[in-house]
C-alpha cells in the first residue's frame, strides 16, 4: 500500500465547527502539513482562480461539503469545470457531506473530478484509508512543475 500524503488540502464548508473538526483531523493524522480552510463555495473558487499560475499554492486535494448557501457543492462543481485543465488536473475533490440522500450521491458520482464521497464527521479511520489507497494516490498529480 502507499502512504499517500497530499502537500496541500483545502476544506470547503460553512460550518466552522465542521471546518474546525475537519481540520484538526487532520492534523492530528499528519496526512498534509498545509490545510486552507474556506466558509462558501464562492471562496474557495475565488481561491483557486487566484492562484491558476502559482501551483505550490493549489490544494491536491479539496474536501468540498454539498449543503451550503449560495454556491453548494454542485454550482462549485460547475464552475470547477470551467477552469483551465492546470487546476482541474492538479485538484482531485472528495465530497465530505451529512448528506446520504441517493439523488446527491447519484448527482456527484458522474463527475470526473470527484474522487470518492466521505460522510461527516472527518475520522482518522476515513484519513487513514485514503493514506493507504494506491487508487486515491493515482487519481492525485504531484504538484505541478515538480
Amino acid at each position: 500500500m502507499s502512504d499517500y500524503k497530499p502537500d496541500m488540502i483545502m476544506l470547503v464548508d460553512d460550518s466552522d465547527t465542521d471546518n474546525f473538526i475537519n481540520r484538526r483531523v487532520i492534523e492530528l493524522s499528519k496526512f498534509t502539513t498545509q490545510i486552507v480552510v474556506k466558509d462558501s463555495g464562492r471562496s474557495a473558487l475565488e481561491y483557486l482562480e487566484s492562484h491558476v499560475h502559482q501551483p505550490e499554492k493549489l490544494p491536491n486535494l479539496i474536501f468540498l461539503d454539498i449543503n451550503m448557501p449560495i454556491v453548494d457543492g454542485f454550482v462549485f462543481l460547475y464552475e470547477f469545470e470551467c477552469f483551465p485543465d492546470e487546476i482541474k488536473n492538479h485538484c482531485k475533490i472528495i465530497i465530505l457531506s451529512s448528506s446520504n440522500s441517493k439523488r446527491d450521491i447519484d448527482r456527484i458520482i458522474d463527475n470526473n473530478h470527484v474522487i470518492d464521497f466521505i460522510t461527516k464527521p472527518l475520522s482518522l479511520e476515513a484519513i487513514a484509508s485514503l493514506k493507504n489507497s494506491k487508487i486515491i494516490a493515482d487519481k492525485i498529480s504531484r504538484p505541478l512543475g515538480r
